[in-house]
């Protein structure tokens, strides 16, 4: 047996890791000429993989496209990595730290190349990205079901969005040694809260600290879309030696040097075009990263099986010469133009054709045209369909625009920016959170407005029904103390004139005179009045109801109560006072005798109801006994 050479030594201490991102497995899955793309060109990252026999593949999230892949999508994942990743071929490093810490939220806490059951020749270690982040009641992902199967390990999983703690997957192999730190992906607004908060805390090896290689995956906005919408590097620590950024597409696959924090930071980009954008054209690729001791290199391998893709921007405005807006015809030449540009895209990709024949031959042509300055567009649909057959995507190849035109600043505006003084510690934006916590508050005031509101409803309902209480308890008391009216002052308040109101609508009034009772008063009943022309005009009519007897009239009773008058015999005075709208007040004042009321008590009983019903339904008396009633009255009155 030879003795190891120099070259052998080296492959021992030296970690070969193929580094990809953003996969998007199933993207366009149902498009007839790019729905395989994504499978073909994962299938090509795997088989690199074997071909440089790495020691395990390194993936920064969004394996999938969709967070709730189809089972063509999953299923052809699993073909994959089954074919690719297993086999007899032996692991050549071993795990140093906690599995239980690194995969604790698996019901497999430990590396898939360690289980009995699997033979895995090259294991895949991948964080979730934002499309296949954890969601639903039991936080679960797709990546979950591939771990859950035996063929990746997924880790970079935070367990708390209050404080995250990043544990490293400590690997050897040799005489290096390197700690893998990841961090799935969180919201960027969050996420750069907790930064700024010291929140994030990156947890190192207690031994020989200096002698690791801190690699960290990561799968957040890079590129700043808004005040917090995006992780600065600089939040990062420091003793960090390289970082493996995922979610930008645009491949940035060699490290660039960040000169503040000293580290070295690497996007691979996407694999697939998935937006029709500038940084999609730049050539795909993946890295195969060497790491040995404290020293790495990363070595662009370039994707063959990616659809390449074509861009090119068009002003109008720029080409005064050749696009007249005042030219009636512009439209035409406009359009002649754009095809001119196609056709030297479309040559251009004949051109390049690797040859590969896994490598798709239509290819993604894009041209964006600005129109601003006075110009129309075209129709889109009928110039995409000269190219059905020649593009993979016929129906984008046209996007007009129109660039947004800048108001000229005046000298004399005034800047109220400027003015307002706004504190550092003020924050610039408006987070999620603060306008949860606002939410509740303004729920929690407006329950106790509505609890203190129906609180005092019942309180005034109290004092309500307190005040009937006290009222009918009132009233119960000057019942009681009322005088007891006997029959004889029934009979005389039957014999004696009581006001009877018609139906007509009137201004009369009835004023109690002096000596009236106001037992009698309440006694009195109504009466109907007379429906002659003559009457009219009076609002109330007043006439007096009395029972006839059977053997005397209600004259003679009168006549003999004034023939026999009795000094001593108790009696009744009644003043009324009655008011017309077209005569005087007139004063009318009946004595009736006691002697007549024990007359008429006998023989009047039982008329007495029948003619108080009468009274009731408002019956008009208009007979010979009430005209007399009336001289008799006046002839009293003038003497």
């Amino acid at each position: 047996m030879s003795p190891p050479t120099s070259m052998d030594q080296e492959e021992k201490d030296t970690f070969k890791i193929l580094v990809a991102t953003d996969i998007h497995l199933g993207y366009m899955e149902k498009d007839a000429a790019r729905g395989n793309d994504t499978f073909v060109t994962f299938g090509e990252i795997l088989k690199l993989a074997q071909d440089h026999e790495v020691d395990f593949i390194l993936l920064g999230g969004d394996l999938f496209h969709e967070n709730k892949p189809s089972r063509k999508t999953l299923y052809t994942c699993l073909e994959l990595l089954r074919k690719n990743c297993m086999g007899d071929r032996p692991v050549q490093f071993e795990i140093l730290s906690d599995q239980s810490v690194n995969f604790g939220f698996s019901k497999f806490p430990w590396v898939n190349y360690q289980d009995g059951n699997l033979n895995i020749s090259i294991p895949v270690f991948s964080i979730h990205g934002n499309h296949d982040d954890p969601t639903g009641a039991d936080a679960l992902c797709a990546l979950d079901i591939l771990s859950c199967a035996g063929l990746v390990n997924h880790f970079g999983r935070s367990q708390s969005v209050e404080k995250i703690d990043i544990s490293p997957v400590l690997l050897q192999k040799g005489s290096s040694k390197i700690a893998l730190y990841g961090l799935g992906s969180i919201p960027d607004e969050r996420l750069y809260r907790m930064f700024v908060n010291k929140q994030v805390t990156m947890l190192r090896p207690k031994e020989d600290g200096d002698s690791w290689f801190n690699l960290f995956v990561i799968h957040q906005n890079r590129s700043k879309h808004g005040a917090t919408n995006y992780i600065p590097e600089q939040f990062l620590d420091d003793f960090i030696d390289l970082v493996i950024w995922g979610h930008e597409h645009e491949c940035k696959i060699s490290p660039t040097r960040n000169e503040q924090q000293l580290f070295y930071v690497s996007q691979p980009g996407s694999s697939v075009v998935t937006s029709l954008s500038p940084g999609e054209a730049a050539k795909k690729h993946v890295g195969l990263l060497r790491i040995k001791g404290k020293k790495m290199n990363m070595q662009k391998i370039p994707l063959q099986t990616v659809r390449p893709f074509y861009i090119e921007d068009i002003v109008l405005a720029d080409h005064p010469d050749i696009f007249n807006p005042d030219n009636p015809k512009v439209t035409q030449a406009i359009q002649a133009y754009c095809m001119e540009k196609v056709e030297t895209m479309l040559d251009n990709s004949e051109r390049e054709h690797l040859g590969n024949p896994q490598q798709p031959e239509k290819p993604l042509i894009r041209l964006r045209v600005d129109y601003s300055g006075g110009f129309e567009p075209f129709s889109a649909v009928r110039f995409s369909q000269k190219y059905m057959d020649r593009v993979a995507n016929p129906k984008d190849i046209i996007h007009f625009f129109r660039h947004r035109e800048q108001k000229e600043k005046n000298e004399d505006e005034i800047n109220f920016g400027k003015l307002v003084h706004k504190p550092t510690s003020e924050g610039t934006t408006l987070r999620v959170e603060d306008l949860v916590k606002q939410y509740f508050q303004t729920a929690e005031k407006v329950q106790r407005f509505r609890e203190s509101r129906k609180q005092n409803t019942v309180e005034e309902d109290e004092e309500v029904r307190e005040a009937i209480n006290r009222a009918k308890a009132h009233r119960s008391q000057s019942d009681d103390h009322a005088p007891v009216i006997s029959d004889d002052d029934l009979m005389d308040s039957d014999d004696s004139s009581v006001p009877t109101q018609g139906r007509g609508r009137g201004r009369g009034r009835v004023r109690g005179g002096r000596g009236q009772n106001t037992t009698a008063q309440g006694a009195s009943r109504r009466g109907r009045g007379s429906a002659g022309q003559g009457q009219m005009n009076r609002s109330r009519m007043y006439k007096p109801v009395s029972s006839p007897a059977k053997n005397m009239s209600i004259m003679d009773a009168f006549k003999s109560s004034r023939q026999q008058p009795s000094r001593n015999m108790p009696s009744k005075s009644y003043s009324e006072t009655i008011e017309d709208d077209d005569s005087d007040p007139e004063e009318v004042s009946f004595t009736p005798s006691s002697t007549v009321n024990q007359r008429l008590s006998s023989t009047s009983a039982s008329s007495k109801i029948s003619s108080q019903s009468q009274a009731l339904r408002g019956v008009d008396f208009e007979s010979d006994e009430e005209d007399l009633f009336k001289n008799t009255t006046v002839s009293r009155r003038n003497r």
